[in-house]
């Protein structure tokens, strides 16, 4: 089993209200076939026995699904490899003696909670908003009885993947949402049981992505090159298309 040795800078922050700034740690002996979260595990109970604050970070799954172990690593947002989220992220990735800077999210509609903990609940309001279809109760409907083409389904499916992670609003030198907006917007808009409330949908997710204060997108495309789930671009163009004809039918 290998390991390396590793300088960290973190940033250490206590609330969000406070001053953070970065504090430096030696990881010594980490397991190239550790995690990422599972080498900063290994730091935090250093540092627990040495009788100082443990580093706080998101997590939950450690399997790439949930999302929620995101932060950034040497200015990348889950880390330097491409489709991979921070939890799947292994040390063999990195060299012996490299030094590591990792920081939360930067963005004014994600508040720094403590240390690498942002408050992500903005893309909750996002949700709330239009993030859903209204369908009347009752038995559950024949799969066959709405046909969907197969490469309709299989692209709202690809939009359906997103996690909410944050990757692409971190990455955005316009902090803007659009990508994960637009991934919720084309998983509803592409399927027939979406389009009833689809004039609403858009505009009412909009507005809301608006008034939280993400940025506009000016397809810079760093949103696609860091998504852990490869969510393309494309789907900011549909969520375009599906606003225009929304506001035009508005008037």
């Amino acid at each position: 089993m290998k390991s390396i040795n590793l300088t960290l800078k973190v940033w250490r922050q206590e609330r969000g209200s406070d001053k953070g700034r970065f504090e430096t740690y030696d990881a010594t002996g980490i397991s190239t076939d550790m995690s990422f979260l599972e080498m900063l595990d290994v730091v935090n109970e250093r540092l627990t026995l040495e009788g100082k604050e443990p580093i706080a970070f998101d997590h939950d799954c450690r399997e790439g699904i949930c999302g929620m172990c995101g932060a950034m690593v040497n200015g990348y947002a889950h880390g330097h490899e491409s489709g991979t989220t921070l939890c799947q992220l292994h040390m063999r990735h990195f060299s012996d003696g490299d030094t590591i800077v990792i920081e939360p999210w930067r963005s004014r509609a994600f508040k720094v909670v403590k240390d690498l903990v942002v408050d992500r609940s903005a893309f909750d309001k996002i949700i709330q908003e239009g993030g859903y279809i209204s369908v009347n109760t009752g038995g559950a409907p024949d799969g066959n009885t709405i046909p969907v083409p197969q490469d309709v389904a299989e692209k709202a499916m690809d939009a359906a993947s997103c996690i909410g992670c944050g990757a692409c609003v971190a990455a955005c030198p316009n902090g803007s949402a659009m990508l994960f907006v637009g991934a919720k917007i084309s998983q509803f808009a592409l399927l027939p049981q979406g389009r009833p409330e689809a004039k609403d949908r858009v505009l009412a997710m909009l507005n809301m992505h608006d008034e939280l204060g993400f940025g506009n997108c000016s397809n810079e495309r760093e949103c696609e090159a860091r998504c852990p789930k490869n969510i393309s671009i494309v789907n900011i163009a549909r969520m375009n298309r599906e606003f225009i004809k929304a506001a035009l039918l508005s008037e």
